[in-house]
C-alpha cells in the first residue's frame, strides 16, 4: 500500500485571512467566535485540499493562532503562574496574553494602539524554531511546573475534520520534544525530570483520541536531529514504551536533519510507522531501511517541504523506489517537514514571469506532485507520462536560463583580494576614532531601524503600486514621513537618529526588489509568527547590484539634523536565510554574491557623508546547522560574508549589526569575529539572561541589549528599563553599553512607541547621573 501526506499546512489562507483576523480581534474589531469562525473555515478550506489531492489522511493539529508550541502549552496546562491566570479567564485570552504580555483590546476598555496599556507581564520568550524563519513561543517549566489535560481544543477540530469523511491523523508535538524546546526558569532545574509528570497526560490524550475513532497519531520528535545529551536520548525507550501501551498507531517524525548516531534509536522505537528527512539527509535512507523492522510503516520524506523549487520527480521516484521494493509494496510518501514553511500556492500567482512559475511549487503543488509520484509508483510512469514530461521540461528550462549565470558576478568573485574581509584598523583604534567623530554621550539611546508603517504610508506605496501616484509624488510622500520620524527622534532626545524606513515593504524583500537575481511573488506569504507574515523573494540566479539603493533616502534624513544618522541595510545572511535560495550552487557561493552587493551599498553610504552604517544580521544564528560537527565550516563562510559586506569603510565609520530572537551564547567566538563595532541583540523577554554570555565571553566590542520588548503592545514603564539596564551594567562595562528596544518598531503604533521610547530616554539619562555619581 501506498499512503500519501503530509505533516502540516499552511494556516494563514492564501490572502492571509487569518493574519487580518487577528489583528481585528486583538484591536477589539472581531469578537472571540468571529476569529473562531475564521479558524474554522480556513481549516475546512484546507482540509478540502488536502482531501481533492488524493492525501491519505486529513492532518489535524497543525492549526494554530498564534504558534503550535503555544498550543501544547494549554494543551497540557502549563501556563507560567507569573501571568496570574485565575482560570476563569477565557482560554484564547490566556493564549493572546502569553504570546503578546497583554490581554486583547477585546478583554479591557484599552485600545492597543492608545500606548495606555503598561499592566500584565513580559510575554514569553520567543525563539526560532530550530533552523527556519518560524518563531515559537517557549514554555517555560520549573520544580513547581504541573501539568492538566484541556484537550477541548484539539478533540473539537478533530471533530470538524472527521464530519468530512475522511481519515483523520493528528499530529502533535512529542513529549522529549516538547520539554526540550522548554527553558527551565530555576537556576539547575533540569526540565527533562518533568517527564514521568507529562507522559501520562499524553497517554490519556492518545486514549481519547483512540475512543474518538483515531487510529494514526502524528507525533513530531524533531530533536532526534540534534546532538542530544545521553540522558535525553536514554529517555526516548522507556517514554515510547509508555505511549505504547495504548492501542492507536503512532506515527514518529523527524525532520530538518540527519539521524546520525540516533538512528538506531529512532528505527527501534516502539511505534507503529517512522518519518524520516530524504531531502535533508538523502544518504540516509538505505541505512533506515537495513535498521526498520519490517512491521513498521516508513514514511519518507521526498519533496522539499522547506523551498519552492519544483520537484525532480525522476529523481524522485529513483529514490524511493528501492524502499518501495524493501517494505513490500508498503510505503508512505510525503513532503519533507511541515509545509508552514512555503507559501499555500504558486500556481496563479501574476507577479512571477510564466517561465520563472513553471520553476516553483508551493504547499498546493506540492500535494499534486505526491499525486503523481504515488500514481507512477502504482501504475508506472507511463500513467504520469504527461505530468513527468512537464516536470522534465521545467527542470531544463531552469538549468538553461540565461537568466540564472552572470559572467561578471563569476569574475568579481574570482579577483576578489584575500583581505577583503578585515578593516583597516583593530576596534580600540576604531573605537577611539569613532568617539572623536561622533562625540556620543555614555550610553547612547538609539532604535534597530524601522518606525511605524502607518496606513498613510501603506496608502501611498499601494497607490504608487496601481500607478495611481507618481514616483516623484511617492517620494515626496516618503520623505515627509521621513522629517516626521527625524523630529519626532529628535523631541524625544534620542541620540542617533534612523529614517524609519517608511519607503521599505520589508527589510528583505525591499533589497531583493533592487538587486539582480531575484523574482517575487504577489501572495507568496509565510507565517513567521502569530499575524507576522513574510513573503520571501526567490533568489534564483547571480546577485549583482546595478545601481544605489538607500542612498538617497539617507542623504536626506541626514540633512534633517545634526544628530548621526544611521544608513540602514540587511546583511548578506539574512538575505539568504530569508529568500527561497536557488538549489543549484553552494549556499556560501551565494551569500559572497550577496556580500558584495551590500559592500558596494556600504561604501556609497560611507561616501555620502553617513558616519554610521548598521547592516542588520538577524538571521546568522537560524542558519545554523542543528549538527554541531557542521558548525564550523558553515560560521566560517557566514562570517566571512558579513566582513566582506562591511570592511570596505574607513576606521572612523561605525559599523553596527542586530540579531534577534535566538541563542547566541554558543555561537560567540563567530559573533565577535564579525567584528562590528556595535551589537544591537533581544535581551528583554529573557530578562537579560542572553547578555550573560556576551558578560562571561569578555565580548570585546560594544553592545546594546534590548531594553523592551517591541513584539507587545504593552509599555514597560521608566523602572523597568532602568532595572534591565542596571543588570546589563553588571554584565558588560558602561562605557561599551547601548541603549535600545529589542527590534525594529514598523509593527507597532506611533502613540505607544513614543511613549515606550521616552521611558527609554529617560532611562537611560537616570543610569548616565547614576553612573557618574
Amino acid at each position: 500500500m501506498i499512503q500519501t501526506h503530509i505533516l502540516g499546512f499552511p494556516r494563514v489562507g492564501l490572502q492571509r485571512e487569518l493574519k487580518f483576523a487577528l489583528e481585528r480581534h486583538w484591536r477589539g474589531e472581531l469578537g472571540a467566535e468571529e476569529l473562531e469562525a475564521t479558524g474554522r473555515a480556513l481549516r475546512r478550506r484546507h482540509w478540502e485540499q488536502q482531501r481533492d489531492a488524493g492525501l491519505g489522511f486529513l492532518t489535524v493539529g497543525d492549526f494554530a493562532y498564534y504558534d503550535q508550541v503555544a498550543h501544547h502549552i494549554q494543551l497540557f496546562g502549563c501556563e507560567p503562574s507569573r501571568f496570574g491566570f485565575q482560570g476563569s479567564e477565557p482560554s484564547l485570552e490566556r493564549y493572546f496574553t502569553m504570546a503578546r504580555g497583554v490581554a486583547p483590546a477585546s478583554a479591557h476598555p484599552h485600545d492597543e494602539a492608545c500606548g495606555c496599556s503598561s499592566t500584565g507581564t513580559h510575554a514569553l520568550e520567543m525563539t526560532k524554531w530550530f533552523d527556519t524563519n518560524y518563531h515559537y513561543l517557549v514554555p517555560e517549566f520549573e520544580p513547581g511546573t504541573r501539568f492538566a489535560l484541556a484537550p477541548e481544543r484539539l478533540l473539537g477540530e478533530l471533530g470538524e475534520a472527521q464530519a468530512m469523511g475522511r481519515p483523520v491523523k493528528p499530529v502533535l508535538v512529542g513529549p522529549l520534544t516538547f520539554l526540550w524546546l522548554g527553558k527551565a526558569k530555576a537556576e539547575g532545574f533540569d526540565r527533562l525530570a518533568l517527564l514521568d509528570e507529562l507522559l501520562p497526560l499524553y497517554v490519556d490524550l492518545l486514549t481519547r483520541l483512540a475512543a474518538a475513532g483515531v487510529q494514526w497519531v502524528q507525533l513530531d520528535e524533531p530533536i532526534l536531529g540534534l546532538d542530544l545529551p545521553p540522558e535525553w536520548a536514554r529517555a526516548f525507550e522507556p517514554a515510547y514504551q509508555c505511549l505504547a501501551a495504548v492501542d492507536v498507531s503512532i506515527l514518529l517524525t523527524t525532520y530538518f536533519a540527519p539521524l546520525r548516531d540516533h538512528l538506531s534509536l529512532a528505527c527501534r522505537l516502539p511505534v507503529a510507522g517512522l518519518h524520516v528527512d530524504a531531502v535533508r539527509a538523502p544518504d540516509e535512507l538505505p541505512a533506515v531501511l537495513d535498521a526498520l523492522p519490517p512491521d513498521r510503516e516508513l514514511s519518507v520524506g521526498i519533496l522539499d517541504g522547506r523551498n519552492i523549487w519544483r520537484a525532480d520527480l525522476d529523481a524522485a521516484l529513483a529514490a524511493v523506489r528501492p524502499a518501495l521494493e524493501r517494505r513490500s509494496g508498503r510505503l508512505w510518501l510525503a513532503p519533507s517537514c511541515s509545509l508552514l514553511h512555503v507559501p499555500l500556492s504558486l500556481r496563479e500567482d501574476a507577479a512571477l514571469d510564466p517561465d520563472l512559475r513553471s520553476w516553483v511549487a508551493g504547499a498546493t503543488e506540492k500535494l499534486a506532485e505526491l499525486q503523481v509520484l504515488k500514481q507512477a509508483l502504482l501504475k508506472g510512469d507511463a500513467a504520469v507520462a504527461g505530468e513527468l514530461a512537464h516536470a522534465r521540461a521545467a527542470l531544463a528550462a531552469r538549468r538553461g536560463s540565461p537568466c540564472v549565470k552572470n559572467a561578471a558576478v563569476a569574475q568579481r568573485l574570482a579577483r576578489l583580494p584575500s583581505n577583503a574581509d578585515h578593516r583597516a584598523g583593530a576596534f580600540p583604534q576604531r573605537q577611539r576614532l569613532q568617539r572623536d567623530r561622533l562625540k556620543l554621550p555614555p550610553l547612547p539611546a538609539t532604535t534597530i531601524g524601522s518606525f511605524p508603517q502607518t496606513p498613510s504610508i501603506r496608502a501611498a506605496r499601494a497607490a504608487h503600486k496601481r500607478g495611481e501616484l507618481s514616483a516623484e509624488g511617492y517620494r515626496e510622500a516618503m520623505q515627509q514621513e521621513i522629517a516626521r520620524a527625524v523630529a519626532a527622534q529628535e523631541a524625544l532626545g534620542l541620540d542617533v537618529l534612523v529614517h524609519g524606513e517608511a519607503e521599505r515593504n520589508d527589510m528583505v524583500e525591499y533589497f531583493a526588489e533592487l538587486l539582480q537575481g531575484y523574482a517575487f511573488s504577489a501572495n507568496g506569504w509565510v507565517q513567521s509568527y502569530g499575524s507576522r507574515c513574510v513573503k520571501p523573494p526567490l533568489l534564483f540566479g547571480d546577485v549583482s547590484r546595478p545601481a544605489p539603493m538607500t542612498v538617497g533616502w539617507a542623504r536626506h534624513a541626514q540633512s534633517l539634523t545634526k544628530r548621526p544618522m544611521k544608513g540602514m541595510l540587511t546583511g548578506p545572511i539574512t538575505m539568504l536565510q530569508w529568500s527561497f535560495v536557488r538549489d543549484d550552487q553552494p549556499r556560501a557561493d551565494t551569500a559572497l554574491q550577496l556580500a558584495l552587493a551590500v559592500r558596494d551599498e556600504v561604501q556609497d553610504l560611507e561616501a555620502a557623508g553617513i558616519a554610521i552604517i548598521q547592516v542588520d544580521e538577524p538571521a546568522l544564528r537560524e542558519g545554523l546547522p542543528l549538527r554541531r560537527a557542521e558548525w564550523p565550516a558553515y560560521l566560517a563562510w557566514a562570517s566571512r560574508a558579513f566582513r566582506v559586506a562591511t570592511s570596505g569603510v574607513r576606521d572612523d565609520t561605525q559599523i553596527h549589526t542586530h540579531m534577534c530572537y535566538a541563542e547566541f551564547n554558543d555561537i560567540l567566538p563567530a559573533i565577535a569575529s564579525l567584528d562590528a563595532d556595535v551589537i544591537t541583540i533581544e535581551t528583554s523577554r529573557s530578562d537579560m539572561e542572553l547578555l550573560r554570555g556576551f558578560g562571561d565571553f569578555r565580548y570585546p566590542n560594544e553592545i546594546g541589549p534590548g531594553v523592551y520588548d517591541i513584539h507587545s503592545p504593552r509599555v514597560p514603564g521608566r523602572a523597568e528599563m532602568l532595572r534591565l539596564l542596571r543588570k546589563a551594567a553588571e554584565v558588560v562595562p558602561a562605557d561599551r553599553l547601548w541603549v535600545n528596544p529589542d527590534c525594529g518598531l514598523k509593527t507597532r503604533a506611533w502613540p505607544e512607541t513614543t511613549a515606550a521610547l521616552r521611558e527609554m530616554v529617560l532611562a537611560a539619562k537616570q543610569l548616565r547621573d547614576e553612573l557618574a555619581l
